[in-house]
């Protein structure tokens, strides 16, 4: 374990995992019932036979914000791995198009798309990956810079079986980890700098949530339920789904 990196690591989540959680609370307080009742499937909720306006409310909620999560999670950590990288291999943000990480190791030049997990993207996705890919190397390559330039899609966590996709490189978990940074341990050892404040920032969420639940299900009763206090899955339906 390199100890002076980890201090480093943990002095940069110290200084900016405030900025995840402002944002997921931020993302809770601007959240509209309206919003989550157009793009969850109401189908799938009168299949598991919910009852209860909460019910509804929050399981519509939590599948919106579990999403979010997901993203604004993501993007913090591209961060950190670019962070991390530029701690040890000199790595910069990259100005290339699509290009997230750019850096120099062993005479040849990385050039890096992070995303946060391996199961990220459908057909035009990699199409787009590949093809900024390819304009980077040529912008590389004209400007003179050295013809050794090697393409990688990061992912923060997860496995790949075959690393070597023909056009780049996929590195995922510990492989990704151990790329950026040199370090094989370095994806278990940002677990625990990654707690720092989790406890207090939690409760101020869960103080939002609640009031939000709270909201939203006197809203839904008022429009979705019936004077017997029966959901009313015809009027849902035509509101998530009607012309």
């Amino acid at each position: 374990m390199n100890e002076e990196l980890i201090k480093k690591i943990g002095e940069y989540v110290k200084t900016h995992i405030g900025e995840f959680h402002e944002k997921r609370i931020e993302a809770v307080k601007n959240l509209k019932l309206e919003k989550i009742l157009k793009r969850k499937n109401p189908y799938l909720f009168k299949t598991k036979n919910c009852l209860t306006a909460e019910t509804i409310v929050r399981s519509f909620s939590d599948a919106h914000i579990s999403s979010a999560e997901e993203t604004i999670f993501g993007n913090w950590l591209e961060q950190l791995a670019i962070f991390v990288c530029k701690q040890v291999y000199n790595g910069r943000k990259s100005s290339a198009e699509g290009i997230d990480l750019e850096f120099e190791k062993d005479g040849t030049v990385y050039l890096v798309s992070i995303k946060s997990g391996p199961n990220w993207a459908n057909s035009e996705q990699l199409r787009k990956m590949k093809a900024s890919f390819e304009k980077a190397k040529r912008v590389l390559r004209t400007s003179g810079a050295k013809s050794n330039v090697c393409a990688v899609n990061g992912c923060c966590y997860g496995k790949e079986g075959t690393c070597d996709k023909g056009a780049y490189f996929k590195l995922c978990g510990q492989r990704f980890w151990e790329f950026i940074s040199g370090e094989s341990s370095l994806y278990v050892d940002i677990i625990e700098p990654l707690g720092t404040c989790a406890h207090e920032k939690n409760e101020q969420f869960h103080i939002e949530y609640g009031k939000m639940i709270n909201v939203f299900t006197t809203d839904f009763s008022a429009k979705f339920c019936t004077a017997a206090g029966e959901i009313d899955w015809e009027k849902l339906v035509e509101f998530n789904s009607g012309r």
